[in-house]
């Protein structure tokens, strides 16, 4: 009798598949709305499984934030929070105060959620246009989302571009990484495993042996490969049998 596959074993969200919450510094977010001003970088952090570096940003009366930290920011920078800023790396403004071709990072969604969008290291999105109340966007991926012009973003490019071009060289520095950030890994092929261990396991060659296509409602143990696919096959057999039927 096979051990429980990965799949299943995760499903129970057990704490050995969960992001580690040891080594995180605080929660990232603007201030509130109405703390516009100066803010002091007091310290350029390194938080457990993020990939960009965070900014302490030390407001009036002692209250601190921490932000995503943008290139060339630096200890000791002043930076601005607010519509009066100035469009300068590192101050924090509302779209409707950015000029169109700005890029940004840092991206409320919703106004006052404190930043949810663009936020990895070495990415930037640009403001594309303003109209209406509205702002349009266009991601780091390409797709343009539109949000309200009141939502704040942060002017600049987010530190730590060029990360990905260092090797990991061993496999133990990608492990930790990869678990610093509750993420899978290694990752097997399930065709290369044992009858036993996958539903796609076993046989003389390296192949599925059933369909791929499962359920949506399928058991744990089961419930891998294309779930609940909407199309599966190639189109262009479906369009040669279109034409051939005319």
């Amino acid at each position: 009798m096979g051990k429980r596959i990965l799949q299943r074993r995760r499903g129970k969200a057990g704490i050995q598949f969960r992001a580690p919450i040891k080594g995180k510094i605080a929660p990232v977010r603007y201030p509130k709305e109405g703390a516009d001003g100066q803010a002091t970088v007091t310290a350029i952090l390194d938080e457990r499984g993020r990939s960009a570096p965070l900014a302490q940003l030390k407001l009036d009366r002692n209250r601190y934030t921490y932000v995503p930290a943008v290139a060339g920011m630096s200890v000791g920078q002043q930076v601005t929070v607010g519509p009066t800023s100035q469009v300068s790396g590192g101050n924090i403004m509302p779209l409707s105060r950015i000029p169109e071709g700005t890029r940004v990072c840092n991206i409320e969604i919703r106004r006052g959620d404190g930043g949810r969008l663009v936020r990895a290291s070495g990415t930037s999105a640009v403001l594309f246009s303003k109209a209406n109340g509205r702002a349009i966007i266009k991601l780091p991926s390409g797709k343009n989302i539109m949000v309200s012009d009141v939502c704040r973003a942060t002017i600049g490019e987010v530190a730590g571009g060029g990360r990905r071009e260092k090797p990991f060289l061993t496999a133990g520095a990608r492990h930790h990484a990869m678990r610093a950030s509750g993420r899978v890994y290694p990752r097997m092929r399930g065709i290369a495993m044992a009858v036993v261990y996958h539903p796609f396991g076993g046989g003389r060659h390296q192949h599925p042996g059933k369909s791929t296509s499962t359920s949506r409602n399928a058991p744990p143990g089961r419930k891998v490969g294309l779930i609940a696919p909407r199309k599966t096959g190639r189109k262009r057999l479906a369009r040669a049998s279109a034409e051939v039927s005319k």
